[in-house]
């Protein structure tokens, strides 16, 4: 059992409001999405409102940006449930909802087991990720990082 859970954030721009009916395809699917995530193995947390998603919260100036954190209990539990699960239908049909993101909108990276991720931990994620590249710190599911006891230590 490891000691380590992988945390992700995405982040997308969205066409309009989530109220405005260009949205309507992707928040009537919202609540499906994250009850099949909640009941996926590997599943630990996920960020969200009382409404049970995190539609509402707007951690960044740009009003239509989006965001989605989540904690696994490892890359490969994750990845099955965006890849493999009807989640992948949604970003099949992404460009009907997001614009094209031309920063880094995803990264992944480690932490202790129990820890609950913070907005702004993940912002900063995001940040490092687009300016330094995929590394320790924040990564990608292409180019990803084992979990360094010592360097996770370190952040804390």
């Amino acid at each position: 059992m490891s000691k380590f859970h992988i945390a992700q954030v995405n982040i997308g721009r969205s066409k309009a409001a989530p109220q405005d009916p260009i949205m309507a395809g992707f928040m009537s699917r919202l609540d499906e999405i994250n009850a099949i995530a909640d009941t996926s193995p590997g599943f630990v947390w996920r960020l969200q409102t009382a409404e049970g998603n995190a539609t509402d919260l707007r951690p960044y100036e740009d009003e239509r940006i989006l965001v989605n954190m989540s904690v696994w209990e490892s890359i490969e539990q994750l990845k099955q449930y965006v890849y493999k699960t009807t989640h992948a239908d949604l970003l099949r049909q992404r460009q009907a909802w997001f614009e094209k993101f031309s920063g880094s909108y995803t990264a992944l990276w480690w932490i202790p087991k129990g820890h609950v991720p913070t907005v702004d931990e993940a912002k900063k994620r995001l940040a490092h990720l687009e300016s330094h590249g995929p590394t320790p710190f924040a990564f990608t599911f292409k180019e990803s990082f084992p979990a360094d006891e010592q360097f996770i230590n370190k952040e804390e």
